[in-house]
């Protein structure tokens, strides 16, 4: 079926209201170093720690940061496994993680500045008037800063 906006009946036709999904609660990247993801998502893009678990038996950390409470926003999971010694891989088909910002231009100047990778600075895409850069945290996860103004 193809969907467009507006041409099909609305969900809630299909599943019941109280038993349907209702927001995306959070991504979660596999990372080399955790102490390295936090002063990357914290230190340079600003996050907070909103909790962190140490899983002792499973020998892994799970964090999550985000720039409001899980509650009320979508956030990321670090997910760090001890004992891995080699980067992961990316996959084919993950494209980016999206962040929303103020000034791009002054983001990104404060992210190099930090010794962050800009992979694409400030352009409109191809195909689109919005305005956005790319970033490359520890890991190689790519990261579309997206400007707001």
């Amino acid at each position: 079926m193809d969907y467009e906006l507006g041409a099909h009946a609305p969900f809630a036709q299909r599943l019941d209201l109280a038993e349907r999904p209702t927001r995306i609660l959070h991504a979660m990247f596999r990372v080399l170093s955790l102490q390295r993801s936090l002063d990357f998502y914290i230190g340079a893009l600003g996050m907070s720690l909103l909790r962190r678990q140490d899983y002792p038996s499973g020998r892994f950390t799970r964090a999550f940061l985000g720039y409001d409470s899980e509650e009320s926003q979508t956030v990321l999971e670090l997910a760090h496994y001890w004992d891995r010694t080699e980067p992961y891989t990316q996959g084919s088909a993950f494209g980016h993680l999206a962040i929303a910002v103020n000034d791009l231009y002054a983001t990104c100047a404060d992210l190099a500045e930090k010794g962050v990778t800009i992979l694409n600075p400030p352009t409109s895409a191809r195909h689109s008037p919005v305005l956005a850069a790319s970033i490359e945290d520890p890991d190689g996860y790519r990261i579309e800063l997206v400007d707001r103004r």
